[in-house]
């Protein structure tokens, strides 16, 4: 059983993330696009950050997030659950003309979803400095960046500064790229995820991102790419094959997926990013932080709305003792 101590231990510090805070609203009806008239659920409480960082306090109890939602009813919606479930909620911004950030989705047959975002538009998108999220990141033990935080006008001076402020103070960084392949020929853009990359200490793309980040077309290529800028470990997503952990000591390490019906697969690698991390901080083994991350993504799908599947250690243990895993 590998361990491999790459990221801060959880007592150095809460993890914290930066980025959009939403709401999601779901189409009833299998389809493509929203006409005619649709019957929708929601809103539930949405956006990548938002929900890995609520996953992560699950796990360590020691979790704090910088975003900004409206003066509305949405907005309650997603800082009423955050902190009920035990997310330091200090850093959230309050703004008083913007509503909050919302997400259409509509599943089509084939699985695949179509959205209308509102983020850039929404107080999702104006996220500010101020002297709660300086405290915040002041007392972070590890950072947690999601590409979509690279779209965000202003946030990405934060999260720079954050990155500094954080690594001066011991702790360490995780990245989900979560690229679309048009963004790399943005110069701004890749000289940003350049800067990323060169801090980062674990790396959790999935699919083909790995190669679309490193301009390769073979894996092995990709992670010694990967390797050279600095990067600790890559934990690559396989979705319904797992996850593989590869460590730039040579250890490779992977896991099987879980046995499930998918319901809602919004949220599922948020999950799992967030079990990994939180597990590794926790200063758990390779293996147990693969198959408890495998068991979040996969648990989470089981349930309608990207945030209401997060669990905890138990409930992820009581999953894995009786949900079978892929052969």
């Amino acid at each position: 059983m590998f361990v491999h101590h790459i990221l801060a231990p959880n007592a150095l510090g809460p993890t914290i993330t930066i980025g959009e805070i939403l709401v999601e609203i779901m189409a009833t009806e299998v389809g493509e696009g929203f006409a005619p008239p649709l019957t929708f659920t929601g809103p539930y409480p949405s956006g990548a950050p938002a929900i890995f960082i609520d996953q992560c306090v699950k796990l360590t109890k020691n979790a704090g997030i910088i975003g900004t939602v409206g003066n509305d009813a949405f907005g309650q919606i997603n800082v009423k659950r955050l902190e009920k479930d035990g997310v330091d909620i200090s850093a959230i911004s309050i703004d008083d003309s913007l509503p909050t950030g919302s997400a259409f989705v509509r599943y089509r047959e084939d699985g695949e979803r179509d959205f209308v975002f509102n983020i850039v538009a929404s107080a999702a998108g104006k996220i500010v400095r101020n002297k709660e999220t300086d405290t915040l990141i002041s007392k972070a033990g590890h950072m947690h960046i999601m590409g979509t935080l690279l779209a965000i006008p202003g946030a990405w001076e934060m999260a720079e500064y954050a990155v500094n402020v954080i690594k001066k103070n011991g702790g360490t960084l995780s990245f989900d790229p979560n690229i679309r392949k048009e963004l790399t020929a943005d110069s701004v853009f890749t000289q940003r995820l350049a800067y990323l990359l060169s801090q980062t200490d674990l790396l959790l793309p999935s699919g083909e991102e790995i190669l679309t980040i490193t301009n390769t077309s073979s894996l092995t290529d990709a992670i010694k790419n990967i390797f050279s800028l600095g990067v600790s470990e890559v934990v690559l997503k396989q979705g319904r094959e797992g996850a593989t952990s590869y460590h730039r000591n040579g250890d490779i390490v992977s896991e099987k997926a879980f046995e499930i019906e998918e319901i809602d697969p919004t949220g599922a690698g948020d999950c799992f990013g967030a079990t990994y991390v939180s597990c590794r901080r926790l200063g758990m083994t390779l293996n147990d932080s693969l198959t408890l991350a495998n068991a979040a993504g996969a648990r989470n799908v089981q349930f309608t709305g990207p945030m209401e599947g997060t669990a905890t250690l138990d409930e992820l243990q009581t999953f894995i003792q009786n949900v079978s895993r892929k052969i």
